[in-house]
């Protein structure tokens, strides 16, 4: 039999395209006579328009237009709408200004530097208006919303009546999507109502959507393409209005328009992690068993948008105890909108949690990573049902051995290497692992070559080569005679790539469109076929791309040929059944640090860093350490890098820029060890793959932060842990 594709560390089906240069991101589109746009943004943070003089700016050489609310096209979704404010950012719908760095127009040029000329002879008076951007000082506007119930198990606050607890504040700044490639767009409106994309996007099928309903058009009308995306995090994961300015500014100049932002709009017009305040209780017996939890969290949304994400999701039911209630509000404030962040909410929720564990460990006088041993949760506490599966303790096991955990002294400040401070922290880490509904088709051709289509994206994570072995192992056809296309609206149907479950989902479609594909060549066989003539399908074998029965064999490729086909196409829908309803399903993680911290100057050094996945079958264990160590590396920033400061006088962003905004570089990402569990999930999908991506990065901050307070015995909870919060 031939060896397995799933499993192996296959190198990347586009590596050599994107090493060479020639993967063709949005950008490198060049549609015949295609314009260039540049923002006009608001310069102050709440108020409104009073004029816009372009008097200039339509003077300047190679200007085609400046469009804004008082010129641009009409969007016929916008009046469809309910009149909700928070129904979003209507770009250029009227004359409000909601934050600082708002689009207010755009400048159409035929070169890139001229239209950015241009947007510097637009001249806006505003009427403005007071703006709020501190958090802190507007905590008496928090509230929920409809999406954000409380919940309750068992008593509330009966952490405080616990022989042991803590009770902590811990708080996260504003966090900004930095990829390498920047957002923005390409528009060309074929006629009035045909519109060509070349997007940066996370899921053409939603950008197809979106603009359907913002434009009621009909969806075949609407082409989205999108191969290649260079790292998203969730940024991509929505239509963001610049986005729409530049297909209004397309649809009035009657040409293509290309609009890629800047670095420092990067920080105002494509979302971010919203700044977050958490408070938790927790407490215990005084030999560890937990008693209560409550965790109370407030996070940042814009004035037009209730932003929420599953920040007390963990509390809930993470450890085995028996009282835990939640509560989440939103501080509206003049900013625009959050997005999901790698790791999202739960990220956010986990520093907290898993940094008052630590906390409650160092009050009993008891190993942390005992601590989470001793409450480990047998079935989901939240749902009450037993686990897909869950090898947790495993991974604690595997993860303490490599890193030296025994070396760690539970008295803090006790341990130095080279007159620094040495320290050990550890953290777990949680996220749900989802399958969805995804569509995708197989083209089988007499030469033997397979073509497998599906609207799916990859941000990165080699989501072509995943669904290449995936295809591979239920064909039995060489990975290297297999194609998996993707990132174009006219494939079938696949949700947008986030929430870790692009493989489960659209995988499982790849599974079962091959497995359709076996079939429809057995139907061939049985039908058209003599040595086949008598064999019913239900007893044909596909074995190495080829049909089997008794001692009868037929490769694909030769019954093809036998009926004279070019090619046999079949296509398939697949999702989840009620799997869901009786099996609680999650990825799990485990991540240890060892870090370094200097007494005099407090800078923090992390030396070695091992994470752990229990997240099912490894598709590819080659892209999927990488994929660990880059959330590994996106935690590294939340920890101790990553911080977006904003001067609350005017409501701006001060450090929007790569030199100001730090994010890690190589010489911050020390040694670092990813190890699998990588035992088959029986129940979620046919490859038993759980989610990779976000368990990556949950958690990762917290294990730092309880190595900081092992080697200092200085508690930060306020991220990122930067020298002056040390000394």
């Amino acid at each position: 039999m031939k060896k397995q594709a799933v499993g192996q560390s296959m190198d990347r089906v586009d590596g050599r395209l994107k090493v060479t240069g020639a993967a063709r991101y949005f950008a490198d589109h060049q549609p015949e006579g295609m314009l260039y746009a540049a923002l006009v943004c608001s310069t102050i943070s709440s108020g409104r328009i009073a004029a816009i003089d372009t008097t200039k700016a339509l003077r300047a050489p190679g200007v085609a237009d400046v469009v804004s609310h008082l010129n641009a096209p009409p969007v016929p979704g916008y009046k469809l709408e309910n009149p909700n404010p928070k129904q979003g950012l209507k770009i250029f719908y009227d004359d409000r200004i909601y934050s600082n760095g708002q689009p207010v127009a755009i400048v159409v040029a035929n070169t890139l530097e001229r239209a950015i000329h241009a947007a510097s002879l637009v001249k806006v008076s505003y009427n403005q208006e007071v703006h709020q951007t501190d958090m802190a000082a507007n905590m008496d506007k928090a509230f929920q919303n409809k999406n954000m119930k409380d919940y309750l198990r068992g008593e509330a606050d009966a952490w405080k009546k616990a022989p042991v607890s803590v009770e902590a504040t811990y708080n996260i700044p504003i966090e900004v999507h930095n990829p390498m490639e920047l957002a923005g767009i390409i528009a060309h409106w074929e006629t009035p109502d045909k519109l060509t994309l070349y997007a940066k996007t996370q899921g053409v099928k939603s950008v197809q959507q979106t603009l359907k309903n913002l434009f009621q058009l009909p969806e075949e009308n609407i082409t989205v393409h999108s191969q290649f995306v260079g790292g998203a995090f969730g940024m991509a994961l929505r239509v963001w209005p610049m986005e729409v300015a530049t297909i209004l500014a397309a649809k009035k100049i009657r040409k293509p328009v290309k609009l890629v932002l800047n670095r420092k709009e990067m920080f105002t017009l494509v979302g971010y992690r919203p700044a977050a305040m958490q408070k938790i209780g927790i407490g215990a017996t005084s030999d560890g068993k937990l008693t209560g939890i409550t965790h109370e969290a407030v996070a940042v949304t814009s004035p037009y948008e209730d932003f929420t994400e599953a920040i007390v999701s963990m509390s809930r039911m993470m450890y085995a105890c028996p009282n835990v209630n939640t509560h989440y509000q939103l501080v509206p404030l003049n900013l625009s909108t959050p997005v999901w962040m790698r790791g999202p909410g739960e990220a956010t929720g986990a520093f907290a949690l898993e940094s008052a564990l630590d906390e409650l460990a160092h009050e009993l006088n008891m190993d942390p990573l005992q601590l989470r041993i001793l409450n480990h949760a047998d079935i989901d506490p939240e749902k009450n049902l037993p686990y897909s599966s869950k090898y947790l303790k495993e991974a604690y096991e595997m993860g303490a051995a490599k890193i030296g955990w025994q070396q760690r002294s539970n008295t803090p400040r006790q341990l130095q290497e080279n007159g620094w401070l040495v320290g050990y922290g550890m953290s777990s880490g949680v996220f749900g692992a989802g399958r969805g509904r995804a569509t995708a088709s197989a083209t089988f051709k007499a030469d033997g070559s397979l073509i497998v289509r599906s609207a799916a994206a990859d941000i990165g994570p080699g989501t072509a080569t995943a669904m290449v072995q995936i295809a591979a192992d239920a064909t039995g056809i060489d990975v290297k005679k297999i194609k998996f296309l993707l990132g174009e609206s006219a494939y079938p149907e696949a949700p947008r790539q986030g929430g870790s479950s692009t493989v489960s989902t659209v995988g499982s479609a790849v599974n079962d469109v091959c497995l359709a594909l076996q079939h429809k060549l057995g139907e061939l066989a049985t039908t058209g076929h003599p040595a086949f003539k008598n064999v019913q399908i239900a007893d044909i074998k596909y074995e190495d791309g080829q049909l089997v029965a008794g001692t009868t064999r037929i490769g694909y490729t030769e019954l093809l040929q036998q009926q004279q086909l070019p090619e046999v196409v079949v296509t398939t829908t697949s999702q989840g059944g009620e799997e869901r309803k009786k099996y609680a399903m999650y990825s799990f993680s485990v991540h240890f640090a060892k870090v370094h911290v200097h007494p005099a100057t407090g800078v923090v050094r992390i030396k070695h860093i091992v994470s752990v996945a229990d997240s099912g079958t490894i598709v590819n264990t080659k892209t999927a350490r990488s994929q660990m160590i880059g959330g590994v590396v996106g935690g590294i920033g939340m920890a101790l890098t990553e911080e977006a400061l904003l001067d609350h006088r005017f409501g701006r962003f001060v450090n929007n820029n790569y030199a100001d905004y730090h994010v890690p570089v190589n010489a911050d990402t020390p040694p670092t060890d990813v190890l699998f569990i990588n035992k088959k999930d029986p129940v979620i999908n046919p490859m038993g793959s759980k989610g990779l991506g976000e368990i990556s990065l949950i958690g990762f901050a917290a294990a730092v932060s309880n190595a900081v307070f092992n080697a200092t015995g200085k508690r930060v909870r306020d991220l990122p842990i930067t020298p002056d919060k040390l000394i």
